[in-house]
């Protein structure tokens, strides 16, 4: 058997707009040949349970069919492989033979394992487990408000969670946020914007599924932080970024998320407002994924005025134009750098312009919490992602902190229950340093 050459012929195709994407042999092929590069380097052993696991499978073939590396390996180790990573993109940013790197290999795990997925998907349609976890807007929509007492109360309720577990693989041990009494565009539409709102400029806020409907204080204390230093904050209509879609292979429910949000964000895009999201995950679907799902000028356009909510205030650090009258400081801070902002490739600005308060010293913890979207929350799953949480943990233990952050709201719901701790967003902490009201 001859081994794999680890050029490829062609260029990957990485886009969902490749006919090539949808093409079986085509992606047997690289997943062979990319497989063939990660068992030659073994750098990524540590990241998940998909190196491992591919290593493992390689190296019975090996060892069992007298093969040279990855030739033999088939779709049931496809399917395992993939099914073990949680997108956190840790692997593509330390590979040293990415695109982003000029090499020719041209290696992408994260993308081509999300292409597995999608086909599988299409041919084998979409589990009753993704759909559920896919539609974070419509359930929190429909679970907030006025029901919110009564959605809390059943998601709390141990029995309901077994029996959410057993219908639709949800872990009933996993720690799910909770619903708000008051959406956040409720609150949006009756707060008072501070007299320096507008002074500045116009920002439009994607505030995510998260922060409309579970953690509204987390998306108020970014208006009003933004308000403080100048900017009016307007919220157009929106969905979900589409990252829990891409999580369970729906490529066309995603494209369509995506297609509405471009719809409705380009006209403000077009008049100089920057898009700022208080949510790497969801922010990194915008400038990296809404591209390629759907191939055109005006989703590259609205990807590149969309700002992690605390990379667009590092920029006004970085300009001199951040408010500094911090009312107090926070002691030792433990930083959560979460996976999906580093993959950014932006730094931490967090940690940057928390490290601007007084009496303030920041520790960086960059360790992965394993939810990353919705893998984390998969029963079949939980116990892996706790397990690969506990450098996080001991890291945070280690700090000794008085005050945890984190850009990443689940990031927050492991920390919760991993550490008793509860985290903020790096926008909370700001507001309560200026001395800010959230009412």
């Amino acid at each position: 058997m001859a081994k794999i050459d680890p050029k490829p012929k062609q260029p990957p195709a990485f886009s969902f707009t490749d006919p090539r994407y949808w093409d079986e042999r085509d992606l047997e092929g690289e997943l062979k040949r990319v497989f063939e590069i990660c068992h030659s380097c073994r750098m990524c052993v540590n990241f998940c349970g998909s190196f491992p696991d591919l290593f493992g499978r390689v190296d019975r073939d090996i060892e069992t069919k007298e093969a040279h590396g990855a030739e033999l390996i088939d779709v049931t180790d496809f399917t395992s492989v993939t099914d073990l990573c949680w997108q956190c993109k840790m692997c593509y940013i330390e590979c040293p033979y990415t695109p982003d790197q000029g090499h020719a290999w041209m290696v992408d795990v994260p993308r081509l394992l999300q292409r597995e997925k999608a086909q599988r998907a299409k041919q084998q349609g979409i589990t009753m487990q993704d759909r559920a976890l896919g539609e974070p807007g419509r359930l929190g929509s429909l679970m907030s408000g006025t029901f919110a007492p009564v959605s809390n109360f059943v998601n709390a309720n141990r029995l309901m969670r077994k029996v959410n577990e057993k219908a639709l693989g949800i872990s009933s041990k996993f720690p799910v946020p909770g619903f708000a009494k008051q959406s956040f565009e409720d609150w949006l539409a009756k707060h008072d914007p501070l007299p320096t709102a507008g002074k500045s400029g116009t920002v439009a806020i994607f505030a995510t599924c998260l922060g409309d409907y579970n953690f509204p204080k987390l998306a108020a204390a970014t208006v009003r932080v933004l308000e403080k230093n100048g900017y009016a904050v307007v919220r157009p209509r929106q969905e979900c970024c589409g990252m829990p879609n891409l999580d369970g292979g729906d490529i066309d429910a995603a494209r369509a998320k995506a297609r509405y949000n471009v719809a409705q964000l380009l006209p403000l895009v077009e008049k100089g407002f920057p898009v700022i999201v208080p949510g790497p995950t969801c922010s990194y679907t915008i400038k990296k994924e809404w591209p390629e799902l759907l191939g055109t000028p005006e989703a590259k356009k609205v990807a590149a005025s969309t700002f992690e909510a605390m990379e667009f205030m590092e920029r006004l650090r970085r300009d001199k134009t951040l408010v500094r009258d911090f009312t107090k400081g926070y002691g030792k801070v433990a930083y959560h750098a979460a996976c999906h902002l580093r993959a950014q490739k932006i730094g931490t600005p967090g940690a940057r312009v928390l490290g601007l308060l007084p009496d303030t010293e920041v520790e960086i913890v960059a360790k992965c919490s394993a939810v990353d979207g919705t893998w984390g929350m998969k029963a079949q799953h939980y116990e892996m992602g706790r397990k690969y949480a506990q450098k996080l943990k001991r890291g945070i233990d280690d700090a000794e902190a008085k005050l945890v952050v984190t850009d990443c709201p689940l990031s927050a719901q492991r920390i919760l229950q991993e550490n008793d701790v509860e985290a903020l967003h790096p926008m909370e902490a700001l507001a309560g340093a200026y001395g800010l009201s959230l009412t």
